[in-house]
């Protein structure tokens, strides 16, 4: 599958500090490479992938405040659309700006929406409900006026988190700084509950931090280190007695939570949001209302199996499992297209009185149909993968660059006999080139 990944440009991708959706992405474009799909990251220039990178934007606007977002935005989709025709899904996780370039192309495109920043933004994606799929990040973050394919619970790399058996004796608060995400809260539920509060994330809303965290932190009950690398997070969160997350939005995914998890640190998360389908109540952590059902939650966390929470991560939460759920959802949207049939799908590349061009694609396992053709024949030339073409009573092992030729009137068929989707390109030249010019001989899906 020929995959395009737009990914944010405010940060890198995968992100230094802070990126969520960024850090989604990378991990998404390398399990897919791992998996042999052909990837193409649209991403900022100093962005890190095994997938093949196109850039435009330098740096991150974020990084870089010389940089106007809009500019570079607009420049940013517009690269992915004037060569959508390169690939056979878009995906998009930069939120409602491509959703406006859809009726100027014909391939498909999914996106994931990671939370509506507003109401305001909604008819935006109701506009364009009917171009393009859309995947949600919970159920919770689900919106009554939009179509959905399906529910994408976010993945960790899990390998990057390391599970340690013994808690540790201080709270955790890690996010950003901002009003939603209760770090003030955090630190009151901290105090009530007698215990050190360790703090970490970017500010996000500086008068938020000057008059609501930075006046408690002291180093002594409430400790404030800033934004946090990867080796500090798995440190942190590994040592922790437990996350709190006291949120006050309806929060779409909460990626700490998970990370927390993995590393053994049950969670303590105001019931809001995603929360209840991220923490199982009583088993890996607890969802309270207040901040004295908190504090008795604390409590109570002795009696969570650190095990127990490391396992559901592994279950639920893993790279692995976000990637499969992401190419069953491709395969669905690419279903749904014209074109497709049970061993695979085409596209037209030029039709033309006297010839056609098709590129055609073979799942792996997947035959055509035994067939001939009465008024044209045909040239295949691989271009991925592997095949075996019988053409009359002969076969052909083809790989890569190899051809065959089809004359009018031979029965004949091709079988993708690797490993992975194979491709080839279609050359047809004759008087007539309608699909009922197939007779079927032999079938495997009862078309005969």
């Amino acid at each position: 599958m020929r995959i395009a990944l737009i990914s944010p440009i405010a940060w890198r991708t995968p992100p230094r500090h802070y990126g969520p959706w960024e850090q989604v992405v990378a991990l998404l474009a390398d399990g897919l490479v791992a998996r042999r799909h052909d990837v193409t990251l649209f991403a900022t220039g100093d962005s890190c992938t095994t997938a093949r990178l196109r850039t435009i934007c330098p740096r991150p606007y974020e990084e870089d405040k010389s940089l106007d977002p809009k500019v570079w935005e607009c420049m940013h989709i517009a690269e992915v659309f004037e060569d959508a025709d390169d690939f056979d899904i878009i995906h998009n996780h930069f939120d409602f700006l491509p959703l406006s370039y859809t009726g100027s192309v014909s391939i498909p495109m999914v996106t994931t929406i990671h939370g509506f920043s507003s109401e305001a933004i909604l008819p935006a994606y109701e506009r364009y409900n009917d171009r393009t799929a859309y995947v949600s990040i919970s159920n919770a973050d689900r919106s009554d006026r939009l179509d959905y394919a399906a529910t994408v619970y976010h993945g960790i790399d899990l390998a990057q988190f390391t599970f340690q058996p013994e808690a540790g004796s201080y709270l955790l608060f890690f996010g950003r700084i901002h009003p939603d995400k209760g770090a003030a809260e955090a630190i009151a539920i901290a105090r009530a509950a007698g215990m050190l509060l360790v703090m970490a994330g970017p500010v996000q809303d500086k008068s938020y931090f000057a008059s609501q965290i930075k006046p408690h932190v002291d180093g002594q009950t409430v400790r404030y280190l800033g934004a946090v690398g990867p080796v500090e997070r798995n440190r942190l969160l590994g040592g922790a007695y437990a996350l709190l997350h006291p949120i006050a939005f309806a929060e779409p995914f909460g990626l700490s939570v998970v990370e927390a998890m993995a590393c053994g640190a049950p969670v303590v998360a105001f019931a809001k949001g995603s929360m209840p389908e991220l923490i199982r109540d009583g088993e890996t952590g607890f969802l309270v209302h207040s901040v004295e059902e908190a504090v008795h939650a604390l409590r109570l966390i002795p009696e969570i199996s650190r095990t127990r929470c490391r396992r559901e991560a592994e279950t639920r939460f893993s790279a692995e499992r976000m990637v499969k759920d992401y190419i069953a959802v491709y395969k669905h949207i690419i279903a749904d297209q014209e074109n497709i049939r049970p061993w695979g799908y085409y596209e037209v590349l030029s039709d033309r009185p006297g010839h056609k061009v098709k590129r055609i694609t073979v799942y792996a396992g997947k035959r055509l149909s035994l067939q001939r053709h009465r008024r044209r024949s045909e040239h295949w030339h691989i271009v991925r993968g592997a095949a075996v073409a019988q053409v009359g009573d002969k076969k052909h092992r083809l790989g890569m660059r190899d051809s065959v030729d089809i004359p009018c009137g031979a029965a004949h068929r091709i079988a993708n006999v690797g490993e992975d989707d194979m491709v080839f390109i279609e050359v047809q030249q004759g008087e007539y080139f309608g699909e009922d010019d197939i007779e079927r001989l032999e079938d495997d899906y009862g078309r005969t």
